[in-house]
């Protein structure tokens, strides 16, 4: 048996890597909706609210502490709602398995430990397209977690994507783990998927893939570029603009 789960950030073309998983002949739970969600995610939404506690900002610097996360036992009450978000795979005996749901990068520090044999695909996407649409992690506070508030939407995505950036990088690799840009699965499919078949150790279908899902933010007239963006855009080999 083995299991995957991806990790990103909401409008980081996760849909693709799910949809993929699904038609490869993945067991990716009970109920997944049009973008490859496992759903309903109430539960996950709540275990996202207990991680949140431990979590502290300096809202000057918009940096996080995230120690308490890496040294703490998750309490009982973390454990019993991801037992019940992930009911249908955990209790399904497909050989291969897994879920998807951007939420699970709010509780990545303790999913890894939870599931250290799990195979985890962290999916980037140039950050500049990650904010232009609307996700339900746009606020943070939704989840409990500590910011420094805006009234400017762009910024607060802005801010929800550095905090998970953050949290990822903050914690230590997983056993079993491979970072994969969208625009590389866009624009070098098959090259991006062998890739991952090598990872996961399996065949996987080809799915359609659409170009025009690049760059989008080309053709945005607000702002979409922050300078906390930089260092990620930078490793992760994104334009950085003038």
């Amino acid at each position: 048996m083995s299991l995957v789960t991806i990790i990103g950030r909401g409008h980081s073309g996760t849909r693709a890597i799910s949809h993929t998983l699904y038609a490869s002949g993945v067991y990716m739970g009970r109920t997944i909706n049009n973008s490859g969600d496992l759903v309903p995610p109430d539960a996950m939404y709540d275990a996202c609210r207990v991680i949140a506690q431990y979590v502290t900002c300096d809202e000057k610097t918009l940096r996080w502490d995230f120690s308490a996360l890496q040294t703490m036992d998750a309490p009982p009450e973390y454990e019993a709602l991801i037992d019940t978000y992930l009911a249908s795979v955990l209790n399904n005996n497909s050989e291969h398995k897994g879920w998807k749901i951007p939420e699970t990068t709010l509780v990545y520090p303790w999913i890894t430990r939870r599931f250290p044999e799990a195979k985890y695909i962290f999916w980037i996407r140039n950050p500049r397209d990650c904010i232009l649409g609307r996700h339900v992690t746009d606020d943070l506070s939704t989840f409990g977690i500590p910011y420094p508030k805006t009234d400017d939407e762009r910024l607060r995505r802005a801010i929800s994507w550095k905090y998970q950036y953050d949290l990822v990088k903050a914690t230590p690799k997983p056993a079993h783990w491979l970072e994969v840009r969208f625009e590389d699965f866009v624009l070098k499919q098959e090259e991006t998927l062998q890739k991952l078949e090598d990872f996961l150790g399996y065949k996987l279908a080809r799915i359609i893939v659409r170009p025009d899902a690049i760059d989008r933010w080309k053709q945005d007239d607000s702002v979409n570029y922050f300078d906390f963006f930089e260092p990620a855009m930078r490793k992760y080999g994104y334009a950085i603009p003038e």
